[in-house]
């Protein structure tokens, strides 16, 4: 994860290539070891030739007798060493020497038998220390590659490093700040932040956050909407070091405490399951879902917040099937797209799968979930919807997104493989697009920093940035296709602008700057992590089949995912 190393059958950049040094090391060895043994051979044959002159003739020859091919043969098993072991050269030569002098002079015979004994006897200690170094030798290097193994750590890439069957994803938790997980009854495909008073940017550990998420349930009358309150949440970072290691901060102790995080809930009924849900950033007691019943609901929340925060204990407890404030029906078909506008309260678009979308005004006085908007609620009129949806996309619209500075202009992203900009005040035509992917484009976000970035993910598996000061298929800032399934999500860093994070069917989060650059350092050779794109600043794994992710835009660097199996929420520590 992060960096997420592989458990199981572990595999290791560094073991592979100190493979060839241990392999260069023997081979080092052995020369030293031949090299002793010609030279210690080299010497005797040279005492010999000192001592006498010898004429050879073939040892194997016709005129070698039985007698003294027997002597040979004995002579030939009592030698140790380098040339009993078939050394050739210089050695073997010596070798031959001695049983020759043997058949023919005897007198020389016997001082050369004593003579090539003691030779024997030194070459033999010579191999003995030789094995005995290289054995040390070995057992240094496997030691260093395993220690390599341990100490050495890869990006795991899931288009190159497939999982065996044997092996399963672990994590490295000094590669987050904090992450905790959270499983809960039915899975999500959409969530949002609720906005609390905690504090505007907050870093303290533990920490505690509010979300709101509508569940996917296996029968309709399953389905609810959950608000959770999350506390206790306790920095992660050094939970795989030994309790008494030293290298810890002191200053980290009183944030590394051992606590289970807390999770409360408090939720409603709703009618089908929830494809979409948003709250309202000016009025957070807002919320609005998309259903799978084609049908929009907004939902007065703050009943249900004020449990999560301990009201009286007298206090009514909040109903279990509230009705809501107010519900539009297109009568054509169930969608997924929706946004509140962060400029005017109340403001809200909404898309549908037959290519329609549709202007939301929240009427006046009609506001802020107290008694009015209970009131205009139960008359079902506290909104009015465009009577005619904004027409232009050939099939269904599949995300949209407010600009972060001019109230009247959003985005839209459809499965027709186009971004298209509009003007809310205009119904039937957008003031510009472009065909941004090969395939469909599912999600999209606006730069709230620098308010001429727009980013896209698609069903290919790509991403793209666009400056909308030059909008144009053939003009991309940036285009990444490093995941290998459809993007999920999208969504740029509220604090930093040029970071963005990517949520993927492959299971994967990933997190990019786009101010980084491939910085080749001299003398470095090419390495596999080199095929990663510079841009790439973080991947997160562990998931099965993400959905939604979130910045958390009072906690820096924070972000919340979920997914069939969860939720997750974690802070990269290579960003802090």
């Amino acid at each position: 994860m992060s960096a997420p190393a592989k458990k199981g059958a572990k595999r290791s950049a560094a073991a592979e290539d100190s493979a060839p040094a241990a392999a260069a090391a023997a081979s080092s060895g052995s020369a030293q070891k031949k090299g002793r043994a010609a030279k210690s051979a080299s010497a005797a044959a040279a005492a010999d030739a000192d001592e006498e002159e010898l004429q050879f003739e073939d040892p194997y020859g016709d005129e070698v007798d039985e007698e003294d091919e027997a002597a040979l043969a004995g002579k030939k098993g009592k030698k140790k060493g380098a040339a009993a072991k078939g050394k050739k050269g210089a050695a073997a030569a010596a070798a031959a020497a001695a049983g020759d002098s043997m058949a023919d002079v005897p007198e020389a015979a016997a001082g050369g038998e004593e003579e090539d004994d003691d030779e024997g006897e030194s070459d033999a200690e010579e191999e003995i220390l030789d094995e005995e170094t290289a054995a040390r030798v070995a057992a240094e290097e496997e030691a260093a590659e395993e220690a390599a193994r341990k100490t050495t750590k890869y990006v795991w890439r899931p288009s190159a490093d497939p999982l065996n069957e044997d092996e399963k994803l672990d994590y490295d938790s000094s590669a987050y700040n904090l992450l905790h997980r959270m499983r809960v009854d039915w899975p999500c495909l959409s969530f949002d932040v609720l906005p609390d008073q905690l504090g505007a940017f907050r870093t303290k550990y533990p920490l505690s956050l509010y979300l709101a998420a509508g569940t996917q349930a296996d029968r309709d009358t399953n389905n609810k909407v959950m608000l959770m309150k999350l506390s206790e949440l306790h920095k992660t970072k050094h939970d795989d070091k030994d309790e008494d290691d030293s290298g810890d901060d002191s200053d980290d102790d009183p944030e590394d405490l051992d606590e289970e995080p807390v999770l409360e809930e408090r939720s409603f009924a709703h009618p089908g399951g929830v494809n979409r849900i948003r709250v309202c950033p000016q009025m957070p007691n807002l919320v609005a879902t998309h259903s799978d019943k084609a049908k929009v609901h907004v939902w007065n929340v703050a009943p249900y917040v004020a449990a999560l925060d301990g009201a009286a204990s007298g206090a009514k407890a909040p109903p279990a099937k509230p009705q809501p404030l107010f519900t539009f029906h297109n009568g054509v078909g169930e969608g997924y797209s929706m946004a509140w506008n962060p400029l005017r309260p109340g403001r809200m678009v909404t898309g549908d799968g037959s290519k329609n979308i549709w202007t939301w005004e929240l009427k006046e006085g009609a506001g802020g979930g107290g008694s009015s908007a209970g009131a205009a609620g139960s008359k079902n009129n506290a909104w009015a919807v465009d009577s005619a949806p904004h027409k232009g996309h050939s099939s269904s619209v599949e995300d949209l997104v407010w600009s972060p500075s001019e109230e009247h202009i959003f985005a839209s992203a459809s499965s027709d493989r186009t971004v298209r900009i509009w003007d809310c005040r205009e119904k039937h035509a957008c003031k510009a697009f472009v065909a941004a992917h090969k395939s469909d484009v599912n999600v999209l976000d606006w730069n709230n920093r620098v308010q001429n970035l727009l980013v896209s993910g698609s069903d290919d598996g790509s991403i793209k940035v666009w400056d909308l000061r030059n909008f144009k298929s053939s003009e991309v800032l940036a285009h990444f296709n490093w995941h290998r399934g459809p993007i999920t999500s999208v969504e740029w860093h509220p604090q930093e602008e040029s970071c963005v994070a990517v949520s993927s069917a492959d299971n994967s989060i990933s997190i990019w700057d786009m101010a980084l650059e491939h910085d080749e350092l001299p003398g470095h050779g090419a390495t596999v992590q080199e095929e990663l794109p510079p841009q790439l600043f973080f991947v997160h794994q562990g998931q099965r089949n993400i959905k939604e992710i979130h910045w958390h835009k009072q906690i820096p660097n924070a972000i919340i995912s979920t997914a069939e199996d969860g939720f997750n929420i974690f802070k990269p520590s290579n960003m802090e």
